[in-house]
């Protein structure tokens, strides 16, 4: 596998890390390099993001070579071995690291400015790096977290060495990893652009996430392809406006608008996450609030899947009608009882959308309208979510079209346990991208 930069990194690796999504997850960048892949993260995961500091002890006639690394709160983790090989004395380690220790300080002060560093006292650090070759920056930037009170510390990283958790031992609870090549030379083999991040660039990420907004541009490409659009947008509804969160990739295949389920909204970590893997196979999505702030008062709004439907008919009319989604084909996915109000919008004579994808959804709230739904329909259900799975199974009796019932082992309702929303985001990943492409259009 090669990384097209360390953009296309991140996006990939956030995939693998959905079952990390909860309230106390802080990703923490490597600078400079992995943080624009921590950004990425961050932001697929809707956490916080903030750097952790350390530096590299280089051989001093062999920089490049690491032989230890230094981190804040006084961490200092030796590779003996190289020490040994390289033949360094105590008291050229001892300056090395005096060096780097000053450049530390340096670069806090740079690149946190006035922000303060993110709490990790009783929180689960994901550490993230563009790679990992020695391991020595990855071993002291856990002691650093472990020294800051995280009560759990997850690595994460694109590209290791064969072997590579040997090398790192217990210093994680968890290690991640998209390629683990047997023939390792160097990191920056396995990206097409490894060109080097600038200060600039990392202060950009950092700033662009404490304000939950995304950057102007592709960050850390070197290439001139212009960036994904990704905004806060209006969705006019009728006589109401509604709040919304529109992404388009660059040549999107098709649009995906999302229909939540109760009590949720556009900002739903479920729904972002798979958003996110979504928009990484090419398909721009729409997530958006189906119901005003003073009508979310009225519990009974929750459950109307008429006007719910009908809000999301109208998002589709104001899809229509933007210049970067005209003419694409459009999908619907929806949670919970958005999964009803998907099914009845697409029910609709003449409802244009070409396909219908619902995780943990209840559909039998549809009613009648199900023998109505001529679109290829994905149900994507836990394997532990009884109830549901029941009433799946029943309303798919019901359907007049294509359809497929999708069971992920060992998943409850909400999809929290480890990797179970990966799959459900990956099967609707495979639904929409095989049957949104132009030629699947009806």
């Amino acid at each position: 596998m090669i990384f097209a930069d360390r953009v296309d990194a991140g996006r990939r690796l956030a995939a693998r890390l959905g079952h990390l999504q909860r309230a106390s997850t802080v990703v923490l960048g490597l600078p400079r390099g992995g943080v624009p892949v921590a950004y990425e993260i961050a932001r697929s995961l809707a956490a916080p993001l903030d750097v952790i500091l350390v530096r590299k002890l280089g051989v001093p006639f062999q920089p490049e070579l690491g032989m230890g690394a230094v981190g804040e709160d006084g961490v200092l983790v030796v590779n003996d071995e190289v020490v040994r090989a390289a033949g360094i004395s105590a008291e050229e380690l001892a300056a090395v690291e005096a060096r780097e220790r000053a450049e530390l300080q340096r670069r806090a002060r740079l690149l946190r400015a006035d922000r303060p560093r993110v709490p990790l006292s009783r929180r689960t650090a994901v550490i993230v790096d563009d790679g990992v070759a020695t391991g020595s920056t990855a071993i002291a930037a856990c002691k650093v977290a472990r020294a800051q009170g995280a009560e759990r510390v997850v690595l994460a990283v694109p590209v290791a060495p064969e072997g590579w958790e040997q090398r790192l031992g217990a210093e994680a609870d968890e290690l991640v990893c998209l390629v683990m090549p047997r023939h390792f030379a160097a990191i920056g083999q396995f990206y097409a652009d490894f060109s080097q991040t600038t200060d600039a660039e990392v202060v950009a990420c950092l700033e662009a996430a404490a304000q939950g907004r995304a950057l102007p541009a592709a960050h850390g490409a070197a290439g001139d392809d212009p960036p994904w659009s990704d905004q806060q947008v209006d969705v006019s509804a009728g006589n109401v406006h509604l709040g919304g969160r529109l992404v388009v990739p660059e040549r999107p295949l098709g649009v995906v608008a999302f229909a939540h389920g109760s009590g949720s909204s556009r900002h739903s970590p479920r729904n972002r996450f798979v958003a996110e893997v979504l928009n990484a196979s090419g398909l721009a999505t729409l997530l958006f609030d189906l119901l005003t702030p003073d009508e979310e008062l009225d519990r009974a709004n929750v459950f109307d899947v008429a006007l719910l439907a009908g809000r999301l008919i109208a998002a589709s009319t104001w899809l229509r009608r933007q210049e970067a989604c005209a003419g694409l084909p459009l999908g619907y996915f929806g949670a919970s009882t958005g999964a009803a109000a998907a099914l009845w919008a697409a029910s609709e004579p003449d409802s244009e959308v070409a396909a219908v994808a619902c995780r943990g959804g209840r559909p039998d709230l549809a009613g009648p309208r199900l023998g109505q739904v001529r679109v290829p329909t994905l149900l994507i259900v836990g394997g532990e979510d009884d109830l549901v799975l029941e009433l799946n199974e029943r309303a798919r009796e019901r359907l007049a079209s294509e359809s497929r019932l999708v069971v992920v082992p060992g998943a409850t309702h909400l999809f929290e346990e480890p990797g179970t929303l990966q799959l459900a985001a990956v099967a609707a990943r495979d639904w929409f991208t095989s049957h949104l492409a132009p030629h699947a259009v009806r």
